[in-house]
């Protein structure tokens, strides 16, 4: 497994969170594996969030069960956006949130250039791969996956 890298539930995980989830892949390392359910939406949008309730209606996503009292976000804007992390070809994870929301206020970043999480999903050292090699997960292939992700 690599970060950048998409994965989706497959019939194993019925019945559990990750049903019918795709997933992007932000970290792989020897510490372990983080990524967010991209395909989820979060019942609240982010201005319903009362921090935030100046800010545009943007979807939030349910990224994933664990730390669900902080928002994460992935973005295709490194121009308007310092700190984040290249994931995969155009894409970024993190970076500094407070330009992130400026830029949301100001019109400089649309809905398209970002994708923001409620929690995210975690595995330990090589927990991932045990999962792709019993079947729980399969690796998404075949799509235009920058479209996808944002």
């Amino acid at each position: 497994m690599d970060t950048g890298k998409y994965i989706e539930s497959t019939a194993l995980l019925k019945g559990t969170f990750f049903e019918n989830t795709r997933i992007i892949i932000t970290e792989y390392n020897q510490e372990g594996a983080m990524g967010f359910v991209f395909n989820k939406l979060f019942p609240r949008k982010f201005n319903e969030l009362a921090e935030f309730a100046d800010c545009p209606p943007f979807p939030l996503y349910d990224g994933g069960p664990v730390d669900r009292e902080h928002l994460y976000f992935i973005h295709r804007r490194p121009d308007l956006i310092e700190g984040g992390i290249k994931i995969s070809a155009g894409i970024y994870y993190g970076g500094d949130f407070a330009t992130a929301v400026a830029c949301m206020k100001n019109g400089d970043l649309r809905e398209d250039d970002i994708k923001l999480f409620i929690g995210y999903c975690g595995w330990n050292w090589k927990e991932i791969d045990g999962e792709l090699a019993e079947g729980s997960w399969k690796p998404l292939e075949g799509v235009n996956l920058l479209q996808v992700i944002l």
